[in-house]
């Protein structure tokens, strides 16, 4: 069975969604070490209260490379083939993703390539668009840049404003991450050029 590695910095719902889906066998996988870079995130308590093995490892006044290196020694330790980030808020070294180059996933919530980086939902409220929505995609070392593996679209509002369409969106970014995670871990795709093509039973 797959290994998967969960960073994340908040409330973890995220984790709490790929754990259910695996508890529901909607996904083939273990959670073999959920961590956080902030001791109060919740999403730490998330995951020990369900019984996973949950670790907190600092990283407020490392260098990124010195406390990515803490994070693949202990990714390492886990036997982790799949590394998932759910709202980690830190950017990965060029170190870390090498390491574990097309073996990193993210989750975020516009539809890139719009609106990359931070507060992508109040950016969209911003510009006027009409549909936003969140996207899981391959990480590499560009920001927010690496191939789309799922995309789900929600409806913007007149009525909304960021906080409101930030909780439409983490509804389906419940959806999607598993199911992305499931491709991924089935290596039945293939990438051309940016795209993820699922090649599952065709």
């Amino acid at each position: 069975m797959k290994r998967l590695g969960i960073l994340l910095s908040g409330r973890g719902s995220n984790l709490c969604a790929i754990a259910g889906a695996i508890e529901a066998g909607k996904l083939d996988a273990e959670i073999a070490v959920a961590i956080s870079n902030r001791p109060e995130a919740r999403g730490i308590a998330a995951a020990a209260e369900r019984g996973l093995n949950a670790r907190v490892i600092p990283s407020r006044g490392l260098d990124r490379e010195i406390y990515d290196r803490l994070l693949i020694d202990e990714l390492r330790a886990n036997g982790v083939d799949l590394v998932c980030l759910a709202g980690y808020m830190r950017i990965l070294s060029g170190h870390f993703i090498r390491e574990f180059s097309m073996r990193i996933l993210n989750i975020h919530p516009s539809l890139l390539p719009a609106f990359p980086g931070l507060d992508a939902q109040h950016q969209a409220i911003e510009h006027g668009v009409k549909f936003s929505g969140c996207t899981v995609h391959f990480v590499d070392e560009g920001l927010d840049s690496g191939p789309i593996i799922r995309q789900a679209v929600v409806p913007v509002f007149d009525s909304d404003d960021a906080d409101s369409l930030a909780a439409r969106i983490l509804e389906q970014e419940h959806v999607i991450y598993p199911e992305a995670i499931a491709l991924v871990l089935s290596g039945n795709f293939r990438i051309e050029g940016r795209r993820v093509i699922d090649q599952r039973g065709s």
